[in-house]
């Protein structure tokens, strides 16, 4: 069949269907025909997923005209998804097109949910496609006799590559992809993204900066227009004096009226606890929706979010309070309405979440912005912005990952081994090592056999030997098994399974919350009130509860940061409340009075002003600083400026920071006149400064454990006997001394330090920040109390440190009435 002809069988395929192709999937199927590489950038819901599954079932019955007749067995493409929960969407799709083209192409799923029996049929015949995740893709790959299992794969497919291209599984996928085409001479490698804004990048990312695969490509985009209409919820009575967390459940019942209107309603959280908490308040406030609401999010036991995904489809439900395990690709027709619980902090994560309603081509996607306290309406109001002007963010891919090449070094020693001149090509060409040194290489090389310099005494460590034909080989089976246990480089907090004492698995909890609590507790977990039992065989037993409680599960890492692209919009809306009001969007003027006040006891800032705040309280002399740059460069501009002012003026500062500013607090008073004429905020000597201030070998030594067992170097247990978290940080801080003191110069020990300034601290975003600075006006102002931009900070730390044993609540009253008086 000639090109022609297969797309005529595309194109009666759609007309079947009622559908007409888009010009972005009849491009994507010419493209990849031709036998070119590609990334497809299109809007969520727009029809992607067709726009690939349809060249590659085509390009195999172009290949075997008797398909109908003679089925070749064995793997044709892998469509990779970052998200276990989309792969049987995925199928379906794929399996339609297998089914109605008339071939007898089979689809198989392979991810941590795929059973041991379905695994071992797969050992034994592979589906023709195959849907899976990055991690069960390197277990592929450590699989004797891989090579053969690839060696007639036509396409990889990586769904969502902006969703995985800034984390480490980017670059597991990149080595992957290296290995894979130097297997598959055929290979043709595309990714599919929705918008960001370094979509070149993200091609050559994909493909490798200047290889015969990305020379061989194409950047498709999809020219469709999707309607994204923004509604702010914005308060009847605007609190002049905010605080953190209380206002999101005061407009509780302006979500009722939103639910009642629409098919289906998804209300986004950005944490689970948070997920926890609205779901508990909206079922006591109505009854009603009891059977008709549900709680979706990544800790919840599998077989309850298909559940809840399935009664979506069906319009079973009225409403899903969830998080970002609902963000990606499942597509769910009768959501009409998304509404957005707290600022999303970056304007891609909105604009992925407002795609699941209207989930159609031709469909508007109506999302509500719902503030959890009055200032993210400025958050909403640069949203709005946003939107208009399609302005999203960069994902910025990981270079020099090393535990992260160690670990996929391993996978290949246990399962073909490997030559190392071969593989070093390979890697090169890869985006994350395109700078490796011969020098690294062979450090890498000697760490595989020796444990690195200073370990050499210890056997443990020496995992890989060398055959004299020079071949990298494991043939210990316990060192095997173990890494195949441990390929991945998501790390956390050990997760708990909580099941019934007599019944069912519920989900799963972090190792953190679950120690804080005694025999008898009872918490709210997965919408139940669950007294806890005992943990039994790293699992949490429990039973049903009728009492009330105020312990809501919580988890670690779940505090996001205001993106730069978000930061810089966030600061333009402010600025935008000095313009007459006809230039002010509805979210800016309804914070009118909260502006006023503000401007009576200090100032609203100017695009060319900075703004400190000084200030007595009963816990001290409180200075406040508003760079309005997200919480992580906030911490590190606070621990830095902290720091230089501790070298004018002996003085100790506590410091606290949300995403609009940063508060030293000190029991005695500090001259801001001094830090403005000494040029405190200069860039020069920044990073010295900075790891002097900030114990940056204390977060090296956290960021060290990740590290340590993305490599290989800690084991984190097996199967229902996974080691404590304490214990795994005690193994890699012993090592992280080690190497601190007798082997400096370790490229896993310098990777901890680089990776602490560079994706926690935001070093880069910190010296933007800084230079920006330097060219405003500062403002400093000494003012009588607490203002109503530094009311969110100052309750904040109040609540994390507890400084009184008054009742917060009552407490941040008192302040509040205290500051309302003239």
């Amino acid at each position: 069949m000639n090109r022609e002809e297969l797309f005529n069988i595309a194109q009666e395929w759609f007309q079947e269907q009622h559908w007409k192709p888009f010009k972005f999937q009849k491009d994507t199927w010419k493209a990849f025909l031709q036998g070119k590489n590609g990334l497809l950038n299109a809007p969520t819901g727009s029809g992607k997923t067709y726009a690939l599954w349809f060249p590659i079932v085509l390009n195999y019955m172009k290949q075997n005209p008797e398909y109908r007749t003679k089925h070749k067995k064995g793997l044709k493409a892998v469509w990779i998804t970052p998200l276990r929960a989309l792969s049987q969407e995925i199928k379906q799709s794929a399996e339609r097109v297998t089914a109605d083209l008339g071939t007898q192409m089979t689809v198989g799923i392979r991810s941590g949910d795929t059973s041991t029996k379905e695994r071992a049929r797969q050992k034994k015949q592979m589906p023709d496609l195959l849907i899976t995740t990055p991690e069960s893709l390197q277990l592929l790959l450590a699989t004797k006799g891989y090579d053969k299992i690839f060696k007639d794969c036509s396409a990889i497919v990586v769904d969502e590559w902006h969703e995985i291209l800034g984390t480490k599984r980017g670059v597991q996928m990149e080595l992957a992809l290296s290995r894979l085409k130097g297997i598959s001479k055929e290979l043709r490698i595309w990714g599919i993204s929705a918008t960001i804004g370094n979509l070149e990048q993200a091609r050559e990312v994909l493909l490798g900066p200047g290889t015969n695969a990305f020379d061989n490509s194409i950047l498709i985009k999809a020219n469709i227009n999707k309607k994204i209409t923004v509604k702010s919820i914005i308060p009847k009575k605007m609190e002049t004096f905010p605080w953190r967390g209380h206002l999101g459940l005061h407009l509780l019942e302006d979500v009722v009226p939103i639910i009642n209107h629409s098919t289906t309603t998804l209300l986004f959280t950005n944490t689970r606890s948070q997920c926890e908490i609205w779901f508990q308040k909206i079922l006591e406030k109505h009854p009603e929706y009891a059977g008709e609401m549900a709680m979706h999010h990544g800790s919840i036991n599998k077989e309850t979010r298909v559940w809840v995904e399935n009664a979506i489809r069906n319009e079973d439900l009225k409403a899903v309070v969830c998080t970002s395990s609902l963000d990606l690709g499942v597509d769910f027709a009768p959501v009409e309405t998304v509404v957005q619980i707290g600022g999303p902090k970056g304007v891609a994560r909105f604009l992925q979440r407002a795609g699941r309603s209207g989930h159609r081509p031709g469909k508007e996607s109506v999302i509500y912005f719902l503030p959890t306290h009055a200032i993210e309406l400025i958050e909403a109001s640069a949203l709005q912005k946003a939107v208009k002007l399609n302005s999203v963010e960069d994902r910025l891919p990981y270079l020099n990952s090393y535990d992260v090449l160690l670990q996929y070094l391993t996978t290949l020693a246990i399962s073909n081994g490997f030559y190392p001149k071969e593989i070093y090509r390979e890697i090169k060409e890869t985006f994350c090592f395109q700078a490796i040194t011969v020098e690294k290489w062979q450090w890498l090389l000697n760490f595989l056999v020796m444990g690195s310099q200073s370990l050499q005494s210890y056997d443990e460590y020496k995992k890989v030997e060398v055959e004299e034909d020079g071949k990298f080989t494991v043939t210990n089976k316990g060192v095997a098994m173990r890494h195949r246990f441990q390929i991945g480089t998501i790390v956390g907090d050990a997760n708990l399974a909580v099941k019934y004492q007599k019944g069912g698995y519920i989900g799963s909890v972090e190792e953190f919350f679950i120690s804080k609590l005694n025999r008898g507790d009872v918490f709210t977990f997965a919408g139940r009130n669950l007294e806890f039992i005992r943990i039994k065989d790293m699992t949490v037993q429990v039973r049903n509860s009728n009492k009330k409680t105020n312990k809501i599960t919580s988890w670690m890492g779940s505090r996001l940061t205001l993106s730069a692209q978000m930061s810089e919009l966030l600061r333009e809306e402010l600025y935008s409340s000095s313009e007459p009001k006809e230039k002010q969007s509805k979210e800016i003027r309804a914070l009118a009075p909260l502006f006023e006040r503000q401007r009576r006891e200090s100032i609203v800032p100017r695009p060319n002003e900075f703004l400190i705040e000084s200030f007595k309280t009963r816990e001290g002399y409180t200075h406040i600083f508003y760079p309005f740059e997200g919480r992580f460069v906030h911490e590190a501009m606070g621990s830095l400026l902290g720091y230089r002012i501790s070298l004018l003026t002996p003085i100790t500062f506590s410091l606290a920071f949300n995403d609009y500013g940063f508060e030293l607090l000190s029991d005695q008073p500090i001259d801001i006149q001094q830090v403005l004429d000494n040029d405190l905020f200069s860039t020069d000597y920044m990073l010295d400064d900075l790891q002097k201030s900030l114990n940056a070998t204390e977060m090296a030594r956290r960021k060290f454990r990740d590290v340590a067992i993305i490599s290989g170097m800690v084991f984190t247990g097996y199967p229902k006997k996974n080691i404590k978290m304490k214990h795994l940080q005690s193994n890699s801080q012993l090592l992280f001394d080690v190497f601190r003191d007798y082997e400096p110069e370790n490229l896993l020990y310098q990777q901890a330090f680089t990776e602490t300034f560079e994706h926690q601290l935001e070093e880069g975003r910190l010296r933007l920040s800084l230079e920006r600075i330097a060219t405003q006006n500062i403002i400093w102002k000494q003012c009588d109390k607490a203002t109503p931009f530094s009311f969110p900070l100052i309750t904040e730390r109040m609540n994390r440190e507890k400084l009184s044993s008054e009742k917060l609540e009552d407490r941040i009253k008192k302040m509040a009435a205290l500051l309302m008086k003239k």
